[in-house]
């Protein structure tokens, strides 16, 4: 079959479209917030003299009432925990323990949260320990939600082992009989869901869990992912929501924002601080739900944002990790947010996937402002001129249209676009492309010219590309350096498929008299250039 007679059929086939004209999908959309890990929390001038005003009678007040507190607790807490393990406890407080650290520790704990000028406004009805052995508690928002538990009637929770040694909070942290984590031990994880899945279901024996199940502090402009932890047992679940409906925000810590030595005086110059606790009705998991932790937590989730009236995204403390990891890598911290949870479930990637992904990232962007790749940095990255191929690799990468790649694109096109593209038949087909004479290598004429023709830059310098190609520096690519390049670098392969359906386009348009040579040679069907081939097309 000739090859207009073969570009006829295809026309039949496949209509003549350009590759980003392809629909994005919603599951890789941009969540509802973008950052719940920040609070921009600056004081105006009329708050700041407020707080100095009320900080000079509150301050000294309450910081003896809270220390002489203290001072009564700590000796109540010795003596409830007398001669009991510090670590290892398997039985729980019974007798006149568990009547005096329900009773006594109670009153304290809530006096102590008063001198600090807390006022706690509950809703809803506590179900017990039979009606539902598990709390989870959210949002979680600030040191301050240790309050709950104060509420609650001081039920377990889970803790480090390491903080039972902290002097005097350790000592009251013990009198929750808390679900102990250690990062030693490899099996913590594992341990940790099978001890509080066995209190879960001692019939009342042990005191309520309760948990925070997202894990980390939020700004509380959302619900990020529920770890499973809570829903492992498959027990009933009682949701409890946090609020602080306060005109000045004194309370949240979050990954960026306020310390909290600054939070905590702050909270001391209020004349008071209002907290909202609601219990929700309990939560009983459905037959498939006991199954399927996953899915108990999210419609947990799902039940609480409803009655906070905030969305639910797909962030995670592995998100707060690679912020960390983005300041390290002189990017903006929010830079590392890319809702982890969701694109390590979709694009099947791993945190050690993704944290080398940010530091490629790192390796583009660190000269950019705002920590985001423009078309002139991505030419420069890949060492090439802007050209109509790299503009259409350039507009699949940028999602939003935004004429920006922010980190969150770029692990989607390398893992949805370049990877997928980069295949063993895409390679030898590119080799051969270049290597004109059929001798098994390229050099750098046949290089040159190629691209030349390509990219349609006459003047075109690729001595940097090819150098950083020829490994060896023998003047000639060999077909090993070229797939070894081109495996570490996945972009370059997307970039080649991408000027395949160029010069296919413009050949069905008309457009493109030269496109046979290049048609013949790689032809790319129409999974190859689907972007959301391995992704987007999984259900959410």
């Amino acid at each position: 079959m000739k090859q207009g007679e073969a570009r006829g059929d295809q026309c039949v086939i496949m209509p003549p479209q350009r590759v980003f004209a392809l629909p994005r999908q919603q599951s890789l959309f941009l969540p509802a917030v973008l950052n719940p890990f920040v609070l921009e929390a600056k004081l105006t001038r009329r708050e700041k003299i407020k707080c100095f005003l009320l900080g000079i009678i509150l301050v000294p007040l309450r910081s003896i009432f809270m220390v002489l507190v203290l001072m009564v607790t700590w000796p109540v807490a010795a003596l409830i925990t007398f001669r009991r393990p510090l670590k290892g406890d398997m039985k729980p407080m019974t007798g006149w323990r568990r009547f005096m650290c329900r009773t006594v520790m109670g009153f304290l704990g809530r006096l102590y949260f008063f001198s600090m000028g807390f006022r706690v406004v509950v809703k809803g009805k506590q179900a017990s320990s039979a009606e539902a052995p598990i709390l989870a508690v959210a949002p979680h928002s600030s040191y301050f939600d240790a309050i709950v538990c104060i509420v609650a009637g001081l039920p377990s929770t889970v803790s480090r082992s390491e903080t039972l040694a902290t002097p005097i909070f350790g000592r009251f942290l013990r009198c929750l009989q808390p679900v102990l984590v250690s990062r030693k031990d490899p099996d913590s994880r594992k341990n940790t869901i099978l001890e509080i899945s066995n209190r879960a279901k001692s019939g009342g024996r042990w005191p309520q869990v309760l948990i925070f199940p997202e894990g980390t502090c939020t700004n509380r402009s959302c619900l990020i992912t529920f770890k499973q932890g809570a829903f492992v047992p498959g027990v009933p679940v009682q949701p409890v929501l946090l609020r602080y409906p306060n005109k000045l925000d004194t309370v949240t810590w979050t990954w960026q924002g306020p310390k909290s030595r600054a939070l905590l005086l702050r909270t001391l110059c209020q004349l008071y601080t209002t907290v909202e606790i609601e219990f929700l009705p309990p939560h009983i998991p459905t037959e498939d739900e006991k199954k399927n932790p996953n899915k108990f937590a999210q419609s947990v989730r799902s039940l609480m944002a409803e009655s906070l009236r905030v969305p639910v995204t797909d962030h995670t403390f592995e998100d707060c990790r690679l912020m960390i990891s983005a300041g390290e890598l002189t990017l903006p911290m929010e830079a590392g947010l890319v809702e982890f949870t969701k694109i390590s479930r979709k694009l099947d990637l791993k945190w050690d996937n993704v944290k080398k992904e940010l530091e490629n990232f790192a390796t583009i962007a660190c000269s950019c402002k705002g920590g985001r790749i423009r078309i002139k940095e991505f030419a420069s990255f890949l060492k090439l001129p802007i050209s109509p191929a790299l503009q259409e690799l350039f507009s699949l990468f940028d999602r939003d249209g935004d004429g920006t790649i922010d980190f969150r694109e770029y692990v989607i096109g390398v893992t949805v676009l370049c990877r997928p593209a980069n295949t063993e038949e895409v390679i030898q087909t590119a080799f051969k492309l270049f290597d004109i004479d059929e001798d098994n290598n390229i050099t750098r004429e046949e290089f040159a010219g190629i691209l030349r023709s390509a990219l349609g830059v006459c003047d075109l310098n690729v001595s940097k590309l090819f150098n950083e190609i020829d490994a060896d520096g023998s003047g000639h690519i060999t077909y090993d350096e070229f797939r070894s390049f081109a495996l570490s670098h996945p972009e370059y392969a997307k970039l080649f498929t991408t000027y395949i359906e160029l010069q296919r386009y413009q050949g069905l348009q008309g457009e493109g008299p030269d496109s046979d040579s290049f048609s013949h040679c790689c032809t790319v069907s129409p999974s190859d250039h689907q972007e959301d081939s391995n992704s987007d097309k999984k259900d959410d």
